[in-house]
């Protein structure tokens, strides 16, 4: 135990300790203001007998000492009362930079910038919302819920502890504005996009300074050609452009397709892979609309329902909570960021993310509409409700910002009004279009899914917690002088309780199925766990259908016969629905209407999309599955345990149904990305992958091809090595390879790994050794955040590494010196599934699967160079590496396969000469 002095100088005092924990070390700053440093074991006895201490992130510190419980004040918890809907990173750090303190160095300076953090946010507070009577009210509730900040809070505000019931502060929405009508908007128009025009809106976008680009211009001239009028019905313009990292993709096709907007009153939508692609994309368009007041009305990002906060969910909860004060905290920080925010997005918008860590998925995420729950008019909150803002909003935009899988499925199922199907698309990072498509057309029996449908339809059932509202509560006032439709409406009902029911999987364990569902989930696992090679594995198990086990086929035939009951009652229904919009078209007002269409459509789209193709399913089962699909059995496991049982059904080609519901029904298509091709060597064959994988090859006439070179000269920039020397399967030969590579390089590292296991293993091993070099290390499936947040602290953290898997390698853009190294563990091969069996198959056997892998290497060695100064080193740690997967990589860069020891000198000299010498700051 040590104490020492800061560069931060001496402390205020403060009626709480300080505490600060890295991964062996931890400072703790007393009330008296003497600061010292502890091991984590003292650290934690110190805890027993201590004030609640303000911290930063009470999960992540937690996990570090290795408790369970930290009561605490959390500095997170106060940023989001002060500054709701404000990004901070949630580190000392990130809180130091986000209230203009000095940054932190040592661990002792983190513990003195949470107490400098402490007084400036209750500072501020004061000076902003001192006698606010919400902000009082709300904190007055708080309080009463134990909020560890409430008393320190109140005083700032210069208020008292209310000892009265204060639900009503908690009420955002009767203080959120109503949502504007307007009528319906009238056919977009058919004016083309000249390349020229395009070349000389990106000028204008860029600017009279920029610096001159051909590359972009030459791109944004070849996507006019998406942005041209249909000649026949059925067949889009549509353009296949492949633009290197640093051509400026972004506003070179926002050139084209803002002035196609402006031209024609008409929406384009753009596409991106992920949600944070589409805020990314969201704060590229301040150069397209400056002014905020402009960009609030052309710009929307749209997402599903499952994305925003519903606020009957909220409404509900609260009432909830009378029983329990203690939700008065996450529900008081929710309210005071619902009052904030510019959209209600709680997924990549201004939601925080850490929040979620903070207060629970239940009492965050989980007041979402995450079931397709909605009562659209009848609820009480519809004319504020941010889903519907987001909905109407976008039938008047110019530019709609969405994602593949809502595209997607919305085209799929029924979910955008045929009167304001976009005509017009974009669809950024389109090397993913083959994995949504994947995803948004593929159907799933299982034990989550039908109990899901149960819930949906049936509503929270006898001692359940759920909010979950049942069918009969969003459709009885429109059924009530139908009797058909009412019959139908007890019909489903009734149908529905064959379904999987709460406790379907622990019963399934046990050999006690109820009802046909849960009896031929019963029969799924069995036939899994027989035929499976090594049932014990904690990783998911899958086996074919054909040979179904004894009694498998009667009880898919009895599930069958349960879900065509379930069927026609719902189709009936929708049917009866959908003709009252044409009955009562001169009575219907605009609620009522718009309420019938969403609750058609949701009836349609699981009557179709799940309960008719599970019906299908169960009919091929012990025949011979249709050519187009792949049918599986499968056991999910999270952590070792069973988690979901079922039958699956994927396209082997899912680009096939991509193409006849959204690209022949669209007028121009522009699929953009910078590693659309394949790498092979053959030009022809290399297009011929990118058309495979965008469903190009499924349009009745060619796609225009467009390609435009990185501006980057790769073979000055990067290093590309392959470690010849360390065993793949020897995990201390692989973390050692890590540690020595992270070194090498000061930090400024991206590891990526095949496999979680593997990740959680090397960490383990290193993570010691760079703290004690100063080098702070993240990792995915080990911190307690999220991948949004690792990858925000690995940006702004320039001696940060990082490990992670395929959701870091296609999701972090990290320019300049942050990211100077790529280590990947081993080749990323496809999992060798049943299903990829199929598509090897299917698209060219050994050239499919080397098409794969050389697209995954190409993608992440993309992360390395993201503007013109940086430069960087990739990695590879296999010795197999084939030398046909080398066209992953640009023209002209060499890949050298030298042992480990050359390697890490390479990546020390190498950065030196770019970057300047590594200097890692050491911990006190």
């Amino acid at each position: 135990m040590t104490a020492a002095p800061s560069p931060l100088g001496r402390p205020a005092r403060f009626a709480a300790p300080a505490l600060a924990v890295r991964l062996r070390v931890a400072a703790w700053l007393s009330e008296e203001g003497e600061i010292e440093t502890l091991p984590l074991a003292e650290a934690r006895a110190r805890l027993a007998h201590a004030q609640k201490p303000l911290l930063c992130h009470r999960p992540l510190v937690a996990r570090r000492l290795g408790i369970d419980r930290l009561p605490s004040r959390d500095l997170l918890e106060l940023y989001a009362f002060v500054r709701p809907a404000s990004f901070v990173l949630p580190t000392a750090r990130g809180l130091a930079e986000a209230l203009s303190l000095a940054a932190p160095v040592s661990v002792e300076d983190e513990a003195l910038t949470l107490l400098q953090a402490a007084l400036r946010l209750l500072a501020e507070l004061a000076a902003r919302e001192g006698g606010n009577a919400d902000t009082v009210a709300l904190a007055q509730a708080m309080t009463r819920g134990e909020w560890s900040w409430g008393r320190a809070v109140l005083e700032a505000l210069g208020a008292k502890e209310d000892i009265w019931e204060r639900s009503a502060a908690f009420a955002v929405w009767k203080r959120l504005p109503s949502i504007e009508d307007w009528a319906p908007e009238p056919p977009s128009g058919h004016r083309p996009v000249s390349p020229a025009e395009a070349r000389e809106r990106l000028a204008t976008l860029l600017g009279a300074e920029a610096e001159d680009r051909p590359q972009q211009a030459d791109y944004a001239s070849a996507l006019s050609a998406a942005f041209q009028p249909r000649n026949e019905a059925g067949v889009p313009h549509f353009v296949l452009a492949e633009a290197g990292t640093g051509v400026g993709k972004t506003l070179g096709y926002l050139a084209p397709a803002s002035l196609w907007a402006e031209k024609n009153d008409g929406p384009v939508w753009i596409s991106t892979y992920t949600r944070n692609l589409q805020h990314q994309l969201d704060r590229e368009l301040d150069r397209l609309y400056p002014a905020a007041a402009e960009k609030a009305r052309k710009v929307v990002i749209r997402k599903g329902r499952e994305n925003y906060l519903c606020l009957l969910n909220m409404e509900e909860a609260t009432e909830a909570a009378r029983l329990n004060p203690r939700e008065a905290v996450a529900l008081g920080l929710l309210a005071r960021w619902a009052g904030k925010t510019r959209d209600g997005d709680m997924i990549g918008g201004d939601f925080p993310a850490w929040l979620v860590d903070l207060v629970g998925r239940e009492r965050s995420l989980g007041l979402a509409d995450r079931r397709g729950e909605c009562i659209y008019a009848a609820c009480p909150h519809y004319q504020k409700c941010f889903i519907e803002r987001s909905v109407r909003r976008a039938r008047r935009a110019e530019i709609v910002v969405a994602n593949h899988a809502l595209v997607m499925v919305q085209a799929a199922l029924g979910g955008i009004d045929d009167s304001y199907l976009p005509t017009r698309y974009v669809f950024d990072e389109g090397h993913h279009v083959f994995d949504a498509a994947d995803g948004a057309f593929s159907a799933h029996l299982s034990g989550r899914e039908t109990a899901e449908l149960r819930r949906w339809l049936l509503g929270a059932e006898a001692r359940s917690r759920s909010r979950a509202r049942g069918l009969k509560r969003r459709v009885e006032d429109l059924v009530a002088d139908d009797a058909a439709a009412a019959a139908a409406l007890d019909a489903i009902l009734k149908a529905a309780l064959a379904l999987a029911a709460d406790g379907w999987l622990q019963r399934l364990q046990q050999m006690g199925p109820v009802g046909p569902t849960e009896a031929f989930l019963a029969k799924v696992r069995q036939q899994v766990n027989a035929r499976a090679h090594d049932p014990g594995t904690p990783y998911d198990l899958e086996t074919a259908t054909s040979e179904p086990v004894d009694g498998l086929l009667d009880a898919a035939a009895l599930l069958e016969g349960a879900l065509e009951r379930l069927l026609a009652p719902m189709r009936t229904l929708a049917t009866r629905l959908a003709a009252r919009l044409d009955d009562e078209a001169a009575e219907l007002d605009s609620a009522s209407r718009l309420r019938i269409e969403a609750t058609t459509r949701g009836l349609s789209r699981r009557a179709e999309a799940q309960v008719a193709s599970w019906i299908h399913m169960l009919k091929t089962l012990g025949r011979t599955t249709p050519p187009e699909f792949v049918d599986w059995f499968s056991i999910d496991r999270l952590d070792g345990r069973d988690a979901d049982v079922g039958m699956h059904r994927h396209w082997v080609d899912p680009t096939a149904p991509f193409i006849a519901a959204v690209a022949t029904r669209a007028h121009g298509i522009a699929v953009t990305s910078a590693t659309l091709t394949d790498g092979s060597g053959d030009v022809e064959a290399d297009w011929q992958a990118a058309e495979a994988r965008t469903g190009a090859r499924h349009l009745p006439g060619p796609a225009i091809r467009a390609e435009v070179p990185s501006p980057f000269d790769y073979a000055r920039q990067t290093r590309v090595v392959v470690v010849t020397d360390v065993r793949k399967d020897s995990l201390d030969q692989v973390a050692a390879a890590y540690r020595e590579l992270f070194l090498a390089a000061g930090g400024g590292g991206l590891g990526l790994f095949t496999a979680i296991s593997r990740l959680r293993a090397v960490y383990q091993r290193i993570a010691p050794a760079l703290e004690e070099a100063g080098v702070p290390l993240l990792a995915q499936h080990v911190d307690a955040l999220d991948v949004s947040t690792l990858i925000d602290i690995f940006r702004a953290e320039a001696d940060a590494c990082l490990l992670g898997t395929d959701a870091v390698r296609d999701g972090v853009d990290v320019p300049g010196r942050a990211l100077r190294l790529i280590v990947f563990d081993r080749v990323p091969w496809a999992r060798p599934d049943l299903l990829h069996r199929a598509r090897r198959a299917a698209f060219g056997g050994r050239r499919y699967e080397d098409m794969i892998a050389r697209l995954r290497l190409k993608q992440a060695f993309g992360r390395l160079v993201r503007r013109a100064d940086d430069a960087g080193v990739f990695v590879l740690l296999d010795p197999m590496m084939p030398s046909r997967l080398a066209g992953a990589f640009p023209p002209g860069v060499a890949l050298e396969r030298i042992g480990l020891a050359q390697a890490v000198a390479l990546t020390r000299e190498f950065l030196a000469q770019e970057h300047g010498p590594a200097a890692p700051v050491p911990t006190k």
